[in-house]
């Protein structure tokens, strides 16, 4: 290991007293944001809100302190098509219904995971990646699916949001706390060659406990409600003695999720296009359906999505937003900022090693709502956020189509808009590591 000498760092100090960019930029970053100061007001003024196509949609809903981007992109959905049924001008379902029992069945899923493992050291790396992923708030589509399969879904006005539930890190301290005091118990009782009957009735308790715990955070989920609304021509309808899962069957929804499969685009060399793969410790409902991505190249990626566009119904999808945005106007786009310029690094990175070297990797899940094309090529992509109506287009955001390139991941389309890889998506998938990139919107 080379150590830096004193000569070395005159000439780096040298070199910075020479340019006149390095001076220019001391004097733009001593008093103003980075992103402020890299920004291209001509590139950005290509970002506007008019698409060539475009479904209306209803009133951006909002997460707030919580990472549960997945589950509101995906009732977003979901609530479209029941509105259109029902006639109903604006209408969510309940976020916290899903979230209630995705956390209850993903400490479930934590518990089993440990005693799977228990026979390894505890610095195993995939006994560490266990532990210190704990359970949070954040999930892929297929999860979202286990859920709505065993547990329906309700309107929110049937089961609304409390403080906990939208300002979910101190509830989740405290629930991780627990569990890894589990773990260490569950792996010493699996050390001590104690049964399997005392194991997992010792399970069973921390659970009924938690159980308790997140229904005092939350409240405990209806087993049985009325739907009520008011349509758009303002007359009041009712239907009455439905369940979560016989609402989700009334509207379609098993049926929506049986036809709905996850896209990809990972260009790395462990992932070849056309081929599906799943992710090992990933999921919330054991006994559920894992995880499992069918992996497009960038052309055939697009064109389901559009397809589905183009068939009036919006796309949930995952990306990075951490890169080359700017959240008051509610844009993505790397050529708004040129960062190369103000800071003379080479800041460029192809998407391939950007998954492989841990630059970038999906963070947030939004839905899709519209596309510009022009010939037949999107230019930039309309997208309903879940951070409220203050930034962009009342919380609707755009980004071009180069930024969609680079930071968009996946995407649930149905089938049908696969076209002639329909089929691929029935492959058996390949299994990936915990750790793999395409897991972390669930982490």
């Amino acid at each position: 290991m080379n150590a830096l000498s004193s000569e070395q760092l005159q000439s780096y100090n040298d070199a910075y007293q020479a340019s006149e960019r390095n001076q220019l930029a001391t004097l733009a970053l001593s008093k103003s944001d980075l992103n402020n100061v890299a920004f291209c007001p001509r590139a950005a003024d290509k970002m506007r809100q008019k698409f060539s196509l475009e479904i209306p949609t209803m009133e951006v809903t909002n997460q707030k302190s919580s990472g549960r981007c997945w589950l509101f992109a995906a009732t977003n959905v979901l609530r479209e098509r029941i509105a259109s049924a029902r006639n109903i001008e604006k209408f969510e379902l309940s976020q916290s219904y899903l979230a209630f029992w995705d956390k209850f069945e993903r400490c479930n899923y934590f518990l089993e995971s440990i005693i799977e493992t228990a026979d390894r050291p505890h610095d195993d790396r995939t006994v560490m990646f266990i532990l210190q992923t704990g359970v949070h708030d954040g999930g892929q589509w297929d999860m979202f699916a286990n859920i709505v399969r065993k547990y329906g879904i309700v309107p929110k006005d049937v089961y609304d949001e409390t403080h906990q539930s939208s300002n979910t890190r101190q509830m989740n301290y405290v629930l991780n706390r627990a569990l890894k005091i589990g773990a260490a118990h569950l792996r010493r009782m699996v050390r001590e060659h104690r049964s399997g009957e005392e194991i997992q009735e010792y399970k069973n308790d921390l659970l009924s406990k938690i159980y308790g715990f997140l229904a005092s955070c939350y409240g405990e989920p209806p087993k049985s409600f009325d739907f009520e609304w008011v349509d758009k021509d303002k007359a009041y309808h009712v239907e009455s003695g439905l369940t979560p899962l016989t609402f989700a069957e009334r509207y379609g929804v098993p049926e929506l999720l049986e036809e709905t499969v996850s896209i990809i685009h990972a260009p790395t060399a462990d992932k070849p296009f056309d081929k599906t793969f799943t992710i090992r410790y990933l999921g919330n409902v054991a006994g559920g359906r894992p995880v499992k991505h069918l992996n497009l190249d960038l052309a055939d990626f697009k064109a389901a999505i559009i397809a589905q566009l183009r068939d009036k119904k919006v796309v949930w999808f995952g990306s990075d937003v951490g890169h080359y945005g700017d959240r008051e106007l509610g844009i993505w786009d790397d050529q708004s900022f040129n960062f190369d310029l103000l800071t003379g690094l080479d800041l460029s990175m192809s998407k391939e090693d950007a998954l492989d070297y841990n630059l970038s990797a999906m963070n947030h899940a939004m839905v899709l709502t519209g596309v510009n094309l022009e010939n037949g090529q999107p230019t930039r992509w309309r997208i309903e956020n879940s951070w409220g109506d203050e930034k962009g287009d009342k919380g609707y955001y755009v980004c071009s189509d180069s930024w969609f390139d680079q930071y968009v991941y996946q995407a649930a389309v149905e089938k049908r808009y696969l076209g002639q890889r329909q089929k691929l998506a029935e492959q058996e998938p390949v299994m990936l590591e915990p750790w793999d990139p395409m897991g972390t919107l669930a982490r």
